[in-house]
Parts: structure tokens; C-alpha cells; sequence
């Protein structure tokens, strides 16, 4: 992918973030779209064990994934994968980043996706991604949830 054709939307103003990520991941899973989230472990860590909590009626087929599953049918057959490396999925369609950062190499996806809750730290951390998306010549859609 490149600048043209990678496009950056926030979601800001989210209270419930945890929350807010399960209901877009099951949007993606029900639209067929397979999608990568990347960040630290301990985001991954809380978000699986959200995504684990859902009801069964609602639940997100999703994996942990690292560098070592490359070439096995787990990247093929799991429409949600959590890794630390956005760089190591084997898909590009869609990156939701839960991670402070701008993570290396987002610009090989389709989207990419930043949830942005109402906590003070993560609202600055996402200013600063927001500037430096732009200074690189992405174009970035704003959706306010709250």
C-alpha cells in the first residue's frame, strides 16, 4: 500500500473504549473483513479477554498472533488477529492500533483504524499520531462518537 490509497480514521470521544473495539471488530467479522490489531501486550491482553467474555451469540472469532504462526492455516482461517507487530500479520485489509504509537509498517494496510477514548494521556497520544499521519501525507477522517 501506499499514502494514496491507505486511508486513517479516528474514532474520538469513545467512554467505553474496550467496549467500543469488541462492537467494530464484530462489525468487521460480520462484513467479512479480516482485521489486525496491534499493540502492547497488556491492550491485547485485556481486549482478548473482552472479546473471550462476549456472549456466544456475539462472539468474534479472533487469535493471538506472532512471527512463529507464519505459514500455517491460523493467519488463513482467523478474521481477527492481536499482535504486538503489525508487520508480522499476514493479511492488509484493516489495522486497528490500540497502542500509542504509530505502528511500523501501518501503511501496508488498506485502513487503518485509531479508537481514542476520553482519558486525557490517550487524547494527546492520539493529537500526536493524528499530526504525524498528516505530516506524512495521509489523509485522516475524523468520526466523533461522543
Amino acid at each position: 500500500m501506499d499514502r494514496m490509497t491507505t486511508e486513517v480514521s479516528f474514532y474520538t470521544g469513545v467512554a467505553d473504549r474496550l467496549g467500543y473495539l469488541v462492537r467494530l471488530l464484530r462489525k468487521s467479522q460480520q462484513a467479512g473483513v479480516r482485521t489486525g490489531v496491534c499493540g502492547p501486550a497488556h491492550l491485547l491482553g485485556r481486549l482478548d479477554g473482552k472479546l473471550w467474555d462476549a456472549e456466544a451469540s456475539i462472539f468474534v472469532p479472533h487469535a493471538r498472533w506472532e512471527a512463529a504462526h507464519a505459514g500455517t492455516p491460523l493467519g488463513e482461517h482467523t478474521p481477527i488477529l492481536l499482535s504486538e507487530r503489525c508487520v508480522d500479520l499476514p493479511h492488509r485489509e484493516v489495522l486497528l492500533n490500540v497502542g500509542a504509537d504509530m505502528p511500523e509498517g501501518f501503511d501496508e494496510f488498506q485502513r487503518v483504524l485509531e479508537v481514542v477514548s476520553t482519558d486525557p494521556e490517550q487524547v494527546q497520544a492520539a493529537r500526536r499520531r493524528w499530526r504525524r499521519y498528516e505530516e506524512l501525507g495521509f489523509k485522516v477522517i475524523h468520526h466523533k462518537v461522543a
